[in-house]
């Protein structure tokens, strides 16, 4: 694998470039007066008016919600056209914001896909050989990922759907006041 495959972490998000990557452009010296850094003490995390698209609802604050989505005796998984469909249908229907999506098709069988969102994804791989298909659908903000779930079973005539649900990051911005 070439270094051009790999996801280099610690980038920052604003500017597109590392804390380090700053150092060199600059001798050494970081500017930190360009942008003020959000603060526990300058904002309150559990204020319902902040734009972090964090969650507040039935009294928790959390990232979002992560559904574990399993079709059972499906139709149509091995077909990679049918699956970019059904991920299109369901970033409309949760009303998310589609960024990218890229999928695979295997040999002999089966799919492995990504819809990346701005809100975050939904990923997918299946075993069309028995009828299973393996969804992540992760949405954060107003997006409303529960409504994938028919979207889902309609896309592939699923004789059952298994959901699970987790809230991502809960109890992590009440445990940082």
């Amino acid at each position: 694998m070439n270094s051009a495959s790999l996801i280099r972490l610690g980038t920052d998000l604003e500017y597109g470039a590392t804390h380090e990557d700053a150092e060199s452009r600059t001798g050494g010296a970081v500017r930190t007066d360009d942008k003020p850094k959000l603060t526990l003490a300058a904002s309150n995390p559990l204020d319902s008016d902040r734009e972090d698209h964090f969650i507040r609802r039935d009294g928790k604050v959390y990232a979002g919600t992560h559904l574990i989505i399993e079709v059972v005796r499906g139709t149509g998984l091995d077909d990679q056209e049918r699956i970019e469909t059904a991920l299109r249908d369901c970033v409309t229907e949760c009303g998310a914001t589609l960024l990218h999506i890229h999928t695979h098709k295997f040999t002999p069988q089966g799919v492995s896909g990504v819809a990346v969102l701005a809100e975050s994804h939904i990923s997918v791989h299946t075993w069309p050989e028995i009828g299973y298909g393996a969804f992540d659908v992760f949405m954060c903000g107003d997006a409303e990922p529960r409504r994938a779930v028919e979207v889902l079973r309609r896309a592939f005539d699923a004789g059952e759907v298994r959901v699970k649900e987790l809230l991502r990051g809960e109890g992590i911005v009440g445990a940082a006041l």
